[in-house]
């Protein structure tokens, strides 16, 4: 019997913590692992503020710290969101230093003259999105609003929460619709507390500020019917509390940023939010929401990037810059009002995490595939890297698979394993990652780190239905009843890209070992891995299947996003359940014989644990080789921001888990018993 199946499982394995070589993998990848955040600019452009993260395993902590021109200047270990007043010589950022464990507090730090950090503001709540207003007398945000429920001794002591709408809990957020976030503002000078410009029951995200000081700019859902239609608008909230909406309800606007010069409002919006997916595009309007449109139209990109979540930056009252997603990178584009093609003024094999402009001096957080995001400061045309904390990996090799229907070229990479001999044979891990409108790219990933560091041959991709191409790409899996745009649905084109980059690597590189070959992949990554154990397991020696998506029904009804997955497969789950359960794995669970390995965290709203109950329970009872590890505390984001030891526990789970059983695949078959 495999240690691995023991009835104590993961450590009923004979090795220690110690002598595990995938615990000591793990610390390597995890423990004081620093990452450059959120560079910003001073007005003149001579400096640059930044965030460095670090990871701690001994202390179970991640600390931000503010940092300037490549030292730190503050001590966290909360410390986020560095924003520069106008004149430069203030740097406001917030932190958790409250007198009560969890507030938030937000601070200005003097940066040219004398004086002390003085704390503006203290809140229970988090403090997102702050922006100075342009005359330096306010600075604005937004902040969770807590029902009075929240003020009981314990929840025995609460009132019931009466639901009215979707999206009333959200994933690593948990209730939110009786803590919406609303728009603040405070004194720069610390005087007088926060005034609330939004009460009520609606959510609002994005701070802009209007020229004059008047009013901010905000994207918010305030109509009836909000959470049924999608739809988000942009509004002028005075700071006399006026609210004025300047879009009509017919799209999806968000990121608000005003002209330099005041006339125009730029976003990132959809002009249909009932599709999905969908490029997210850069538009522009004007101050009163009049003259709508899209500027990014010459490239069919996402201007939404997923390493990059950043709001148009106005250069001058005609030029933006925006990052958009390209084929596994990421970059800085820039763009005109006129509508112009975007222009890249970003290059290479990287992602831009973190950006911005000003007095032109460029300011970059860059991350590669073999080094976590480091700053770049560009100036007159010469690039200086100015920090140096990054962790170093493996690089890797990229490659194309002509899709087999002859429709396109699929994007791939191959990381060899530590140590590699050209003339031995690797196992080999298949990664499909999640979204399923989301992209691999050159970008540092600790998971595919570790895993070939543990000595394995790791294999990446992007198939149809990803973000980083045209809109046909993405949107190639649609539901084939979608109204709009019909595609052949989940498990479909998606699994033959996924096949066709498999036997292209097995060809192509004759290192990889066809006889053990194991696959892995989170969220919509799990759902492909569940897909595939049922229709292609007798490819692999084992498969694990993370924070899954196993029956579309049930996800539909019990996840955060419930009632949005409609707008990808065309139909709604009570009109048309059957549509749903064609598309399910779990309806194909009487067909899985390779060893599964299940992954789930207990706070996960987003796929809930359901996903996997459901997956274990039927394995279990059909009497399969099933191994399920539930993670306690931890939501959806678990392998990207969970605590650092269960983020080293996880990855000690999976890389044993694929040690033990590829070890064994080639001199056995799957058989469906369980140990």
């Amino acid at each position: 019997m495999n240690e691995f199946r023991g009835s104590l499982g993961w450590r009923a394995m004979t090795k220690t913590d110690e002598e595990n070589p995938h615990t000591a993998i793990a610390r390597r990848f995890l423990h004081e692992r620093s990452d450059v955040h959120d560079p910003q600019v001073s007005p003149d452009g001579r400096r640059v503020a930044h965030v460095v993260t670090t990871c701690d395993l001994d202390e179970n902590t991640t600390t931000s710290r503010i940092w300037l021109d490549g030292s730190p200047v503050s001590a966290g270990p909360h410390d986020s969101q560095p924003r520069w007043s106008p004149d430069g010589r203030r740097l406001a950022f917030t932190s958790r230093r409250g007198e009560k464990k969890g507030d938030a507090t937000l601070h200005v730090l003097p940066v040219d003259g004398p004086g002390e950090v003085r704390t503006i503001c203290t809140l229970p709540e988090g403090i997102g999105n702050v922006t100075w207003s342009p005359d330096g007398s306010k600075i604005g945000f937004t902040s969770r609003t807590r029902d009075e429920r929240y003020d009981a001794k314990d929840v025995s002591w609460q009132s019931p929460r009466k639901v009215e709408r979707y999206f009333s809990r959200l994933n690593g957020e948990d209730w939110v619709f009786d803590r919406p976030s609303h728009v603040y503002v405070v004194n720069a000078a610390g005087t007088g507390a926060p005034k609330n410009l939004t009460p009520g029951e609606f959510q609002h995200d994005g701070i802009a500020w209007t020229t004059d000081s008047t009013a901010i700019i905000t994207s918010a859902q305030r109509h009836d019917g909000w959470d049924v239609e999608l739809g988000s608008d942009l509004y002028r909230i005075g700071l006399d509390e006026s609210v004025t909406l300047l879009t009509d309800h017919s799209g999806t606007h968000a990121a608000p940023a005003v002209s330099p010069d005041g006339s125009m409002i730029a976003f990132l919006g959809t002009d249909n939010p009932r599709l999905y997916p969908q490029n997210i595009r850069v538009g522009v309007m004007a101050i009163d929401g009049s003259d709508r449109r899209f500027i990014s139209e010459g490239l069919d990109r996402t201007f939404f990037a997923l390493n990059c979540p950043h709001a148009p930056l106005w250069l001058d009252d005609a030029t933006l810059l925006a990052a958009a997603e390209d084929r596994g990178t990421t970059h800085v584009y820039r763009l005109t009002t006129d509508g112009s093609t975007p222009e890249a003024i970003t290059e290479g094999a990287l992602n831009v995490t973190g950006f911005d402009q000003r007095s032109g001096t460029l300011a970059t957080a860059q991350s590669t595939v073999s080094r976590t995001s480091e700053l770049f400061v560009t100036r007159e045309g010469a690039t200086d890297q100015v920090t140096q904390v990054s962790m170093s990996g493996s690089d890797w090799e990229r490659f194309g698979v002509p899709c087999t229907d002859g429709s396109g070229e699929i994007d791939a990479w191959i990381m060899r394993p530590a140590g590699f001999d050209p003339d031995a044979s690797y196992p080999v891990l298949l990664n499909v990652h999640g979204g399923p409108f989301t992209q691999y790219g050159e970008v540092f990933f600790d998971e595919a780190q570790m895993q070939a560091a543990a000595g394995f041959v790791v294999l990446m991709s992007n198939p149809r239905g990803g973000s980083g191409r045209d809109s046909a790409w993405g949107q190639a899996i649609n539901g084939p009843k979608h109204q709009d745009v019909p595609g052949t649905g989940w498990g479909s084109v998606d699994v033959d890209d996924v096949m066709a980059v498999l036997d292209t690597a097995l060809d192509r590189y004759s290192f990889c070992d066809a006889d053990r070959v194991g696959m892995l992949g989170g969220s919509y990554g799990g759902y492909m891995a569940t897909t595939l154990a049922a229709r292609y397991g007798d490819r692999f020696g084992a498969i694990c299947s993370e924070r899954a998506v196993n029956n579309l029904l049930t996800e539909e009804w019990s996840s955060d996003i419930g009632m949005t997955f409609r707008i990808e497969h065309g139909v709604d789950p009570v009109n048309d359940p059957a549509e749903y359960l064609r598309m399910s794995p779990i309806t194909l669970a009487h067909d899985i014989h390779v060893p599964m390995l299940l992954i789930h965290s207990e706070e996960d709203w987003r796929c809930p644990i359901n996903q996997a109950e459901e997956l274990w329970m039927t394995l279990k009872w059909l009497g399969r080789d099933v191994t399920f590890y539930r993670f306690p505390g931890e939501n959806h984001e678990l392998s990207r921001s969970g605590s650092p030891v269960h983020r080293r526990m996880r990855a000690e789970i999976i890389l044993d888990f694929f040690t033990d059983r590829l070890a064994a695949a080639s001199d056995s078959d799957n058989g469906d018993d369980a140990g």
